[in-house]
């Protein structure tokens, strides 16, 4: 809705730090910006005159390294989120999705074998209370506390698997299989798209 102005609800432990770490970077940008905006209205608004203004070496390693300090409070955290993003850790159910031009192709192959295409409603014959561009015919159904191991492929074009409440994103190319993984905490309803 119009209120909405920071990331979706999470609904994964990754989810959830992606979410940590953007709240972490964002309060980092702001003071640098608080701090950029005060020095350069106090260098507008005051008339000091100093003989030995150029030549700080002082100011300059400070003003060198302080940056360098702030970049490894951003890369630390984010090098761990990408190592915990990548890893895979015995998944309990395997789900392929085969991307095509209009639609997804999804295979539960672990205990038997279900497959089944999913096509996106169109906007004529969508029901009251659905999602215009989101909801589908054949949704897919996964069990929540589990770890669930996602193969993602396409047959055409490259296509993206994406649902952002789990922090799930995973690009489908053809003649390549992909895989991530991800846990759910609850259940409920989750739209991704193709993007």
């Amino acid at each position: 809705t119009w209120n909405h102005i920071l990331l979706i609800d999470s609904n994964s432990p990754l989810m959830e730090q992606l979410n940590f770490f953007h709240d972490h970077t964002l309060l980092i940008i702001t003071l640098i910006t608080i701090l950029v905006g005060y020095n350069m209205l106090s260098l507008l608004t005051n008339s000091f005159i100093n003989r030995f203004l150029l030549h700080g070496q002082l100011i300059e390693i400070i003003w060198t390294i302080l940056p360098a300090i702030i970049l490894l409070f951003i890369a630390f955290p984010s090098l761990r989120l990408l190592y915990l993003l990548d890893e895979t850790n015995k998944p309990s159910l395997t789900l392929k999705s085969i991307g095509h031009q209009w639609y997804w192709s999804y295979e539960y192959s672990d205990f038997k074998n279900i497959e089944f295409d999913s096509y996106m409603i169109p906007s004529a014959e969508l029901n009251e209370g659905d999602f215009r561009l989101l909801d589908v015919d054949n949704r897919i159904v996964l069990p929540n506390h589990t770890q669930i191991r996602l193969i993602a492929t396409a047959t055409d074009v490259i296509h993206s698997w994406t649902v952002p409440s789990l922090g799930v994103k995973i690009d489908a190319t053809p003649g390549r299989l992909n895989q991530t993984n991800f846990y759910m905490n609850r259940s409920g309803l989750f739209f991704g798209q193709c993007s």
